[in-house]
């Protein structure tokens, strides 16, 4: 091959789609190239013009138009243009002008046409936009984790053993002994049906009623829980593992059609679940010091690698990390509460941030509070509190959890407060803003309660969730300071690169990616009135409010998903290589399937803040300050 062709081949296969196509068509395709320069300001197609090529930009810049003359894209070196118009009916579709100086290769209709109808690759990647693409990209992902894919059912064994409510302690231990099974359902009639009224597990027997030697003629419906968690049949694995960790349940009815068509265990879902994160979570309830939760601590670094290295999506991992975050505060707690005794008031641990939305990643600190109840007294209880806080404080920093730099921890006193208090502070934030309250605002309006007396947490929630959504100035000013943070995209969709200490020209994926669109989903949720915390989930209420353009949400949550998995890889990759994991890429490093779908995720985001600025805005005559 000239040395010419060698160097257009050599240039190809370092973009999509060429990188995946097969030697021989690549080899047609470097054939056929004719080569083309454009001055900057010339035009190259107009619209409704004859086309009979596809455009590919060695070098220099265009920008594709609308043709109503509305700028569409800006395109640069490696990426293609012309393609809508050669598949339909060769007439131009988007006019293209160059803004630079460009070296532009041509491929003929005919191997255009060639390349569409034999390659499947080629045929997605110039069919959809760069929006769809991000989302097939994450779909065929999807599709090749078992996890994802595989329904609950295949772990049901049996039919689930029942009984009704009125079944005494020791007959029903004799059911559950005789039939081999750790949970019985407890149902009632209703009607011409059975309802679910409750489930007992064989650890209820044993905390429940054999530790505190109830009578064998006692009622299970005395001890059996009521407040039941269930899944549909058409559920995924991984939503049944996310379930149990978000929980902290070890028993799952599952239902087909509001029957009951088995319980699954943890057990089940630790055989199935290679990556362990559920046993990690098990095996942290069976520790009885903060010496022997240290030492389990090294577990949570391995299960991130093998759920990465696996194929789990951002969804699972970050919901499998804050669950293990939530078991190690769980049973800290417990373990301070037997060494200093019974709490002398109700109290809620929250957890805050990125554990709150179940987001939780391998690199993360300490972001908590407590809420007393209302009988709280400083003079009588604080100590108690205080030594608690600090207890729970010192063992995640001892389990890795580093201790917050910002000091929003448990053991400040500003964040350990009666529920009063807190109601305050938040009527306050959302009634007042300012630049600190804001800050807050961005922190504690991503809430979950994990232990103790979570209706304390739920109150919150729904405290944030009616005011929020009433104040358009909050809104306002919460959407203002979400741009601070823009993603790192140039004026020809390049990537801006920023100083972070002694790394150069790096990009730090959670500043500039996931934190910004964490932060604008966060406002439209809270413009929604919905109490959701993940971000996925609050999307799904976005969605169904029809506050955005339709289409835009979707793209939102596919954006975020992508730019968290290159996080996650990024770091899991760190852990492997022995380095400490950080948030700090460096485009080089990735592949060109990776920088191709983070540009287009990252102009999803800057179009995601070009709407927040338009669709939130202060009411008249009332400044932001």
């Amino acid at each position: 091959m000239q040395a010419e062709l060698i160097d257009i081949r050599n240039h190809l296969v370092q973009h999509a789609p060429f990188d995946e196509m097969p030697e021989a068509m690549l080899d047609k395709v470097v054939a056929s190239i004719e080569i083309a320069y454009f001055r900057a300001g010339a035009t190259i197609l107009e619209f409704g013009q004859r086309n009979t090529s596809l455009f590919y930009i060695r070098s220099g810049a265009v920008e594709i138009y609308r043709r109503s003359g509305e700028l569409y894209n800006r395109i640069t070196e490696g990426e293609m243009f012309g393609q809508f118009g050669l598949l339909m009916g060769k007439s131009v579709r988007f006019p293209a002008k160059a803004i630079e100086d460009c070296l532009v290769y041509r491929v003929p209709d005919q191997i255009f046409q060639h390349l569409w109808e034999n390659d499947e690759n080629f045929a997605d990647f110039v069919e959809i936009e760069d929006r769809s693409r991000l989302r097939s990209a994450l779909s065929r992902r999807e599709k090749s984790n078992e996890l994802m894919t595989s329904k609950v059912t295949r772990l049901i064994a049996r039919a689930p053993v029942s009984a009704p409510t009125t079944v005494r302690l020791q007959e029903a231990a004799r059911i559950m002994t005789e039939q081999g099974v750790s949970a019985l359902l407890l149902m009632d009639e209703d009607g011409d049906r059975p309802e679910l009224r409750g489930i007992i597990t064989d650890r209820d027997l044993r905390t429940r009623a054999v530790t505190e030697a109830l009578p064998s003629e006692t009622p299970v419906s005395e001890i059996m829980s009521d407040s039941l968690i269930t899944l549909s049949s058409d559920a995924p694995i991984f939503e049944a593992m996310l379930t149990m960790l978000h929980n902290n349940v070890h028993h799952l009815p599952i239902f087909h059609r509001d029957e009951p068509r088995g319980i699954i265990g943890l057990s089940d879902i630790i055989r199935y679940e290679s990556q362990s994160s559920l046993f990690v979570v098990s095996n942290i309830y069976r520790q009885q010091s903060v010496r022997g939760l240290k030492a389990i601590s090294k577990d949570v670094k391995d299960s991130f690698v093998r759920m990465v290295n696996e194929g789990a999506n951002s969804q699972m991992i970050g919901s499998a990390m804050a669950g293990i975050g939530r078991s190690f505060s769980q049973r800290l707690l417990e373990l301070g509460e037997e060494k200093l005794g019974p709490p002398p008031v109700p109290y809620c641990l929250l957890a805050l941030g990125s554990m709150a939305r179940d987001e939780q990643m391998i690199v993360t600190d300490q972001d908590n509070a407590m809420v007393i109840d209302d009988a709280f007294d400083p003079a009588r209880h604080d100590a108690y509190f205080r030594e608690l806080a600090a207890f729970l404080s010192d063992g995640l920093a001892a389990c890795g959890y580093t201790y917050c730099t910002g000091g929003i921890m448990a053991t400040n006193s500003k964040w350990r407060q009666p529920l009063a208090k807190w109601k305050d502070y938040l009527d306050l934030w959302i009634r007042e803003p300012r630049a600190e309250t804001l800050l807050h605002s961005n922190i504690f309006f991503d809430l979950d309660g994990i232990h103790g007396e979570l209706a304390f947490g739920e109150t919150l929630k729904s405290l944030v969730a009616e005011k929020a959504s009433k104040s358009q100035r909050f809104l306002a000013m919460m959407a203002r300071n979400a741009l601070n943070r823009t993603p790192p995209l140039g004026f020809f969709r390049d990537f801006v690169m920023e100083q972070d200490g002694e790394q150069k020209n790096i990009i730090n994926l959670k500043r500039r990616g996931t934190a910004p669109l964490s932060d604008l989903i966060r406002i439209h949720a809270l413009a929604c009135g919905s109490k959701a915390q993940n971000s996925f989930a609050r999307l799904n209420a976005i969605i169904e409010s029809k506050m955005l353009p339709e289409g835009a949400a979707e793209n939102l949550r596919d954006a975020l998903e992508f730019i968290a998995i290159v996080r996650i890889r990024h770091q899991a990759l760190a852990l492997e290589a022995g380095r400490k994991p950080d948030n700090n890429v460096r485009p080089e490093a990735l592949s060109p399937f990776e920088r191709r779908n983070l540009k287009d995720a990252f102009q999803i985001l800057s179009n995601g803040q070009k709407f927040l600025r338009f669709r939130y805005t202060a009411p008249a005559g009332r400044e932001l300050r």
